[in-house]
């Protein structure tokens, strides 16, 4: 391998922590082009919340379904804030008797 495809295999491989706001339902192709590339989201949906709680409802559940679809993991930061991760991360949850009978969706 020469020195400019390691070079190029060390930009390809570097991954960003993102804080993003959701102020529409177009975002939610930003947020999965994001995913794809390896990136970390944390995602404020009070813009969006302010304007349309459905909206904010649609967009978290396709996110939700993308995040499985990509093996990644997704979960709630209070109620202000998701973070989306790619598969190539877990989101550390505590051990419990409710998340051992039901995984967490948001």
């Amino acid at each position: 391998m020469s020195t400019s495809e390691q070079a190029n295999e060390k930009i390809q491989k570097k991954a960003y922590l993102k804080a993003m706001p959701l102020r529409n339902l177009v975002d939610v192709e930003v947020i999965k082009h994001e995913l794809r590339l390896g990136n970390i989201i944390i995602l404020k949906i009070t813009p969006l919340a302010k304007k349309n709680v459905e909206d904010v409802k649609k967009a978290v559940n396709e996110l939700f379904l993308f995040t499985q679809s990509i093996e990644g993991d997704i979960a709630s930061l209070g109620e202000e804030r998701v973070v989306i991760v790619p598969h190539s991360i877990k989101i550390w949850r505590p051990e419990t008797d409710v998340s051992k009978k039901s995984p967490t969706a948001a």
